[in-house]
């Protein structure tokens, strides 16, 4: 995972760049989402895979995967891509990309993982609370987790706020070992 790390890095520094010197951060997060999900497909990843497929047909196909609407810049980027045999890390690109995406528009995603659903104001007063934590728009995403019994998990880039009973109750069964 780490070498596929390090070989998407300088491409979503790269993408970064590109997009935001043209303006269009969200168009080509869209691009890139759109190409890592196409190319999760079992039968396109055998088709882009196999030696025995020409480049230019490789290339036509990812082109037609991403529609008609990239741009010139976003039509040479996935030529880079497939000329270099780089399409196996979009996914990791994607994921850099939409780092260096957040940095630039100070908002972070945030995943709240809680035994039961959460109400709008306990999710606006986490959100405010994360907000001025992380001096940072907050985009929050809430699923259920009955495994945690009771708490919430707070998931923000690297950080891990964990807050469930199951932690809890781990903690308290450590301490009395």
């Amino acid at each position: 995972m780490s070498q596929a790390n390090t070989i998407a890095r300088p491409y979503a520094q790269a993408a970064f760049d590109e997009a935001r010197h043209l303006g269009d951060l969200k168009g080509w997060s869209g691009v890139l989402r759109t190409l890592a999900e196409s190319l999760c497909n079992p039968e396109v990843q055998a088709v882009v895979g196999s030696p025995r497929v020409a480049k230019n047909k490789v290339e036509e196909l990812v082109m037609a995967l991403c529609g008609n609407q990239l741009s010139a810049q976003q039509r040479n980027f996935i030529r880079v891509l497939v000329d270099g045999h780089r399409l196996d890390v979009v996914t990791e690109i994607l994921v850099m990309y939409e780092a260096l995406r957040a940095e630039a528009e100070k908002f972070a995603e945030v995943t709240v993982s809680s035994a039961f659903e959460l109400s709008e104001a306990q999710q606006q007063k986490i959100a405010a609370a994360l907000k001025v934590r992380m001096q940072r728009e907050i985009k929050l995403s809430c699923k259920v987790d009955k495994n945690l019994l009771g708490g919430i998990v707070i998931r923000a880039e690297d950080k891990v706020i964990d807050g469930s009973a199951r932690t809890r109750l781990g903690e308290m069964a450590n301490a009395l070992a």
